[in-house]
């Protein structure tokens, strides 16, 4: 959760926006912390390396690898352009596959996050029942018949108000008996942005802390609780009330003339805390907000993300079969 908050903080899951405010409020690129942008096509692809821990307290996230992929793409209706980001994904995750140094065959388990029963947060789970699953068939068919799979297992192990059991206790457990040899956990994320909420993609190598979008604590599913790596993959399916209105408020300010102060300066940053400090804070301080047609966004999300993750995981299925199987 990234510091800057009107009064406390502004949330954000995503280190790319985390790296914005930190600079934003220190003029200058944080020590530590390297980025790279590019682009492929519409979608851009930004890398974050974080790569101390004082550049990880800066930006109040684990040291890490983190890549954002950004694409109108995931929030529009166009079957074509959703596949092609979708495989833009697909390739960033091969490479943090490629980065573990395994095999074609190591045994991957794929964990979805969320509720079920909270459209925003119900990301996860819509993707792992798209995951191609083959870790039952794979052990009991000989090698000229797998194909190019790989053993893949996939959990919805669901969130502590319905089953009573943290979510990590849950994938420590699961880790611990199947043993693979590497997770690929997805959730829903908060951004602090509204144009990034459902139109990025969010990758890292730190694992990934079950709630901490909304605020809540929860234990971590990361390399360092469960022993394995762990690549984490998330979209922003919600912003907050507040992070709506400080932006209008500081676009407002950005549009006065000539010798009014401006959105960066620090009498109307004063200004702007002391109206949400004031006025609306006690009110909107844990509201949070998601696009009206969040239905149609994760079945859209869902698919991409699915077909990004087989097109990866199993490297003897063409792009054109997975999103065929999708269909």
């Amino acid at each position: 959760m990234a510091e800057g908050r009107w009064g406390e903080s502004i949330r954000t899951d995503l280190a790319h926006e985390a790296n914005e405010l930190a600079m934003q409020r220190q003029g200058q690129q944080i020590p530590g912390v390297q980025t790279q942008a590019e682009r492929k096509g519409p979608t851009e692809v930004t890398r974050v390396l974080i790569q101390t821990p004082e550049a990880g307290t800066a930006l109040n996230k684990q040291p890490g690898y983190y890549v954002t992929i950004e694409s109108q793409a995931f929030r529009g209706r166009d079957k074509d352009e959703l596949e092609s980001a979708a495989q833009v994904v697909a390739e960033e995750v091969r490479g943090f596959i490629r980065g573990l140094n395994l095999n074609d065959e190591a045994a991957a388990l794929v964990v979805g996050l969320g509720n079920w029963n909270a459209t925003p947060d119900a990301l996860g789970p819509k993707v792992v029942e798209k995951v191609l699953v083959t870790r039952h068939l794979f052990y009991s068919s000989p090698p000229e018949k797998r194909g190019g799979l790989r053993p893949v297992c996939a959990i919805s192990p669901g969130v502590l108000g319905i089953t009573g059991l943290e979510t990590g206790e849950i994938v420590a457990a699961l880790v611990q008996k199947i043993r693979p040899q590497f997770l690929l956990v997805v959730d829903a994320l908060a951004s602090r942005s509204t144009d990034r909420v459902g139109a990025a993609v969010q990758l890292a190598d730190t694992g990934i802390q079950p709630g901490s979008g909304i605020g809540n604590k929860r234990q971590g599913i990361s390399p360092h609780t469960l022993g394995i790596p762990v690549i984490a993959m998330g979209v922003p399916t919600v912003v907050e009330a507040t992070t709506i209105i400080s932006d209008a408020l500081e676009q407002m300010e950005k549009e006065k003339g000539p010798g009014m102060p401006g959105a960066r300066q620090p009498a109307a940053q004063s200004a702007r805390k002391a109206v949400m400090n004031r006025v609306l804070h006690p009110f909107l301080r844990d509201l949070i907000v998601t696009p009206k047609e969040i239905d149609v966004l994760i079945q859209d999300l869902s698919r991409a993300l699915a077909g990004a993750i087989n097109i990866a995981l199993h490297p003897g299925v063409t792009p054109e079969e997975v999103f065929r199987y999708l269909d």
